[in-house]
């Protein structure tokens, strides 16, 4: 059996889809935060796809990806009533009947958490940069040639070649920091201007601020002190801004990585401050001859103080 064959069989295990919750206990997850793998044989599709749909070229793209590096992207899940361990199918159609066409037995899923009835594409990220890096080395260390993985995945040879090098000068713990999260590839190489402690102080800066915007990292990295560049004496400026304008950006991200460190810090002991002082509110409503006197002589008070005790994050 062919290295490609195999890979098909065994498809490649999926990392976890890097949705970030907006707070801890702030929202219902529309799915869990993993994936799990499933039997295709417990899970249902909602339609089925006619024999037209299999001619087309994305479904061609679809067999073509499958053979050569295996399931990728999982498919999202909920849970059927009344039938335990079944489940049936929110997204991912194609790749289901792509996935029974080649004799596949199981698959990577997300199990969705509320059954809604439109689609969960906008809910989904699409392969990190890194991850997809990782999955191309794999393919290619598996026996893949290059030109056979840019033709089952509709890349040019040279950007499988840029995706292979991508993380060339990059430290680990800056790579796995931000292994999830769907930072550009022109954003990771960024990274190689600077040195390794600095480049994992930029990956803790984005995360901490959940900004992994092209621009956003080139700002951290034109404001690195020149003792953590890598070539300090080619240090190019932006267009448009001059060194001293350079000198104030520098100035200003040190204090903005300095006040973000700070709450950082303190983020634990301040939310145990504010949640021992919500449950001090509520048991202080609780007490009637306190409620009645706010309710009869402060009444603006007392329904801030209700509104602090109903919130369910503080």
């Amino acid at each position: 059996m062919s290295k490609e064959s195999k890979g098909a069989q065994n498809p490649p295990d999926s990392a976890s889809t890097g949705q970030t919750p907006a707070g801890e206990g702030r929202m219902k997850l529309a799915f869990e935060m993993k994936t799990v793998r499933l039997a295709l044989g417990d899970i249902s599709p909602l339609h089925q796809i006619k024999d037209l749909h299999k001619g087309t070229f994305r479904y061609k793209k679809i067999i073509s990806s499958l053979k050569i590096v295996g399931s990728v992207e999982p498919m999202v899940v909920y849970p059927q009533k009344d039938a335990p361990g079944k489940y049936l199918l929110k997204n991912g159609h194609l790749r289901l009947a792509a996935m029974k066409e080649l004799g596949f037995t199981t698959a990577l899923c997300i199990v969705a958490t509320d059954d809604e009835c439109y689609t969960y594409n906008a809910r989904i990220n699409r392969l990190p940069p890194i991850q997809e890096h990782k999955m191309i080395v794999k393919a290619v260390n598996d026996g893949v040639i290059p030109e056979r993985l840019a033709e089952a995945l509709d890349m040019p040879v040279h950007v499988i070649m840029a995706a292979m090098r991508l993380l060339n000068g990059i430290d680990e713990r800056a790579a796995e920091l931000l292994k999830d999260k769907n930072i550009s590839q022109p954003a990771i190489r960024m990274l190689r201007k600077v040195k390794p402690e600095r480049q994992v102080e930029i990956a803790e800066m984005m995360v901490a601020a959940n900004n992994f915007n092209t621009g956003y990292t080139e700002a951290l990295v034109l404001g690195t002190a020149p003792d953590l560049l890598l070539h300090p004496g080619i240090k190019k400026l932006k267009k448009g801004m001059s060194a001293d304008d350079v000198a104030r950006m520098q100035h200003e991200m040190e204090s903005l990585e300095r006040d973000l460190k700070t709450a950082s810090d303190n983020y634990m002991e301040n939310m145990f401050t504010l949640q021992t002082a919500q449950t001090y509110i509520k048991n202080l409503l609780k007490n009637t001859k306190v409620a009645g006197y706010l309710t009869k002589h402060h009444t603006e008070i007392q329904t801030v103080l209700a509104e602090v005790a109903a919130a369910e994050t503080v």
